[in-house]
C-alpha cells in the first residue's frame, strides 16, 4: 500500500498539479493584498485559500502515510511540512504578523520541481566556499571603512563620519549605485586623488570578489547536475543488468528443458 502510494505522488501530472496549486495560491495570496478587491471578493478569496492549504495538508498526510518514519529524513519534506505548519497557526492578536508569512507557501515550488530544486542544491553545496568569499569581503570592507574614515570622514561626515557610515557608503560604492556623482565626484571636489582610492576598491569588490562568488555558484551547480547524471547512469545500467542477469535465467532454464 505505501509503495502504491508513493508511485502515486511520484507521477509527473500529481507534481504538476501541486505546482499548479502553488502557483495558483500565489495570485490569490497577490489579490488578497487589494482593499479593492477584497472589499468585493474577499470572501471567495479566503475560502480558495483555505482550499489551497487544505490541498497541502492532504498531500503531506498522504506523503507522510507512503514514507511513513523516512519522511523527516528528508530534508525537502522538512522544509514542506515547516511552511505549511506555519500558514496552520492561528492569525490572531499578537500572531496576526504570521498571516503575510502565508505567502512563503510559493517557496513549496522550489521543492516540486526538479530543475529549481537542483539550483537551491547547487547553492547550498556552495556555501562553504562562499563563506570564506564573505569572510575576504569583511576584511576587505573592514580595511576599506577604516582608510575612509580617516581620509573623508572630518569633511564629508554624513557618508565616512563613522565606521559604519563607512562601510554602508562603501557598500553603495560597490554596488554602483549613484557611486559616481552621488559619492565619489563631491568627495573628489575637496580629494582630487580620492579616485585612487575608489577605483580600486571598486575593482577588488565588484568586479574580483562578486564575480568569485558567481563562479562558485555556477560551479557547484554543475557539480550537482553533474553527480544527479551519474547517478542516474549508474541506476540505468543496474537496470540493464538486472534485466540481462533474468534474460540468461531464462535461457539456462530452457536450455536445461
Amino acid at each position: 500500500m505505501q509503495a502504491k502510494l508513493a508511485a502515486w505522488l511520484d507521477q509527473a501530472w500529481v507534481r504538476n498539479s501541486i505546482i499548479g496549486v502553488i502557483l495558483f495560491n500565489a495570485v490569490i495570496l497577490g489579490l488578497a493584498t487589494s482593499e479593492t478587491i477584497m472589499a468585493q471578493a474577499g470572501g471567495v478569496i479566503d475560502l480558495l485559500d483555505r482550499i489551497c492549504l487544505g490541498i497541502f495538508v492532504v498531500e503531506l498526510a498522504l506523503k507522510l502515510v507512503a514514507q511513513g518514519a523516512g519522511f523527516f529524513r528528508r530534508p525537502w519534506n522538512l522544509f514542506d511540512f515547516v511552511i505549511v505548519a506555519i500558514s496552520l497557526i492561528p492569525a490572531a492578536q499578537g500572531l496576526s504578523v504570521l498571516r503575510a508569512l502565508r505567502i512563503l507557501r510559493v517557496l513549496r515550488v522550489l521543492s516540486a520541481a526538479p530543475r529549481l530544486r537542483r539550483v537551491v542544491e547547487g547553492f547550498i553545496t556552495a556555501l562553504p566556499g562562499m563563506g570564506s568569499v564573505f569572510l575576504l569581503m569583511a576584511i576587505i570592507f573592514y580595511i576599506g571603512s577604516v582608510i575612509a574614515t580617516q581620509l573623508f570622514g572630518p569633511t564629508f561626515p554624513e557618508w565616512f563620519g563613522t565606521l559604519g557610515r563607512s562601510a554602508y557608503s562603501l557598500f553603495q560604492v560597490m554596488t554602483l549605485e549613484s557611486w559616481s556623482m552621488g559619492v565619489v565626484r563631491p568627495v573628489m571636489e575637496v580629494f582630487p586623488y580620492a579616485w585612487a582610492f575608489f577605483i580600486p576598491f571598486i575593482m577588488v569588490t565588484t568586479f574580483a570578489v562578486v564575480n568569485l562568488l558567481v563562479g562558485l555558484i555556477v560551479n557547484s551547480m554543475q557539480d550537482a547536475h553533474h553527480e544527479e547524471d551519474v547517478a542516474a547512469t549508474d541506476a540505468y545500467r543496474d537496470e540493464v543488468l538486472v534485466r540481462l542477469e533474468a534474460i540468461e535465467k531464462r535461457l539456462d532454464a530452457a536450455n536445461r528443458q
